[in-house]
């Protein structure tokens, strides 16, 4: 790891940590920035090397959902719960990219059957309303504060929760970055065939890296739960907050070890900023934004902002010694 990476880190760590002198709202901002950071980080292990997977509300969902219910019902620690949804999400990821795999669904083609995937989900907690809540969503049975159902009233607690998982979102992103894994998705991600031939093991790569990513996806789902105490399909699962992750990630730069979490920040702004301004008077504004910036950030910065930042500094010194 170079040094210039470890002093990145270490700012963006810092940085992090201010909030916690911050009010009650600069916080519960903070915390959303984090736990979304995450997520957008969880997406972006898959989208960099060309695993486009518009269907990661499924993993939101399972994650959000399964503590919830176990806790509710059952009267199960999320300590349990949380772990639970986590190999969930994994599962439902394995049953559904393996054969996708295995026939060698690609570009396109895999994105539609995760899109179908997010939304399938989706449907299913809407028809279960009796258990779910259905549309109308639920919320975890509070106990106040409590370890054992995961459960602080204080903001700057949950915050210190979140900066840990973030940071081991990162280290995640890192390991694979640095494995010769990485190598190998990117050769796969440049032709398939072509990596097969020289000895890759397409399926294993592919499999490990989608099984990451929607394990730490259902992970940042259930601690976003545990946050905010009410869940519905609208906020975790769906072809819309699928959409919202994949905007964000690209947005932010998918590429760089901190675009997600840029992408969070870009996001998190401007919803804030659409709910300050308008209220309730233009619902759907933020969709409809996301939608149109999106195609803005394809084809004019597609590397993202971070990505755009970081080329322009690397062009600096070229033009200057020119």
């Amino acid at each position: 790891m170079s040094a210039r990476l470890i002093a990145g880190l270490v700012a963006a760590i810092l940085i992090a940590l201010v909030p916690l002198a911050a009010s009650d709202y600069l916080l519960h901002i903070a915390v959303q920035i984090l736990l979304w950071g995450f997520v957008y980080t969880a997406w972006a292990i898959m989208g960099r090397f060309g695993l486009v997977s518009l269907g990661h509300g499924a993993f939101l969902g399972i994650g959000g959902y399964v503590p919830a219910l176990l806790w509710n019902f059952y009267d199960v620690t999320p300590w349990i719960g949380i772990p639970a949804s986590v190999a969930l999400a994994a599962l439902l990821a394995l049953a559904v990219a393996y054969p996708a795999t295995r026939v060698r669904v690609v570009g396109h083609y895999y994105a539609l059957v995760t899109l179908a995937l997010g939304q399938v989900v989706a449907l299913v907690i809407i028809a279960l309303r009796d258990i779910t809540g259905g549309s109308l969503g639920m919320t975890p049975r509070a106990v106040g504060f409590s370890w054992y159902a995961l459960q602080f009233p204080a903001k700057s607690q949950f915050y210190l929760l979140a900066l840990v998982v973030w940071i081991a979102g990162l280290a995640v992103w890192l390991w694979l970055d640095r494995g010769t894994g990485s190598r190998a998705l990117e050769a796969i991600n440049e032709d398939e065939a072509a990596a097969a031939s020289i000895g890759i093991n397409v399926m294993r790569e592919k499999l490990r890296v989608t099984l990451i990513s929607a394990a730490l996806t259902a992970l940042g789902g259930a601690l976003f739960v545990q946050y905010l105490m009410y869940v519905n399909p609208e906020t975790v699962a769906g072809v819309g907050v699928s959409l919202q992750i994949v905007f964000a990630a690209i947005a932010g730069g998918m590429y760089s070890l901190l675009g997600p979490t840029v992408g969070a920040l870009f996001t998190i702004a401007l919803t804030e900023s659409l709910r300050i301004y308008f209220g309730t008077s233009f619902i759907g504004a933020a969709n409809t934004i996301y939608g149109a910036l999106l195609v803005l950030f394809i084809i004019f910065l597609p590397r993202g902002i971070l990505g755009g930042i970081e080329a322009l500094l690397a062009r600096r010194p070229a033009a200057l010694r020119g």
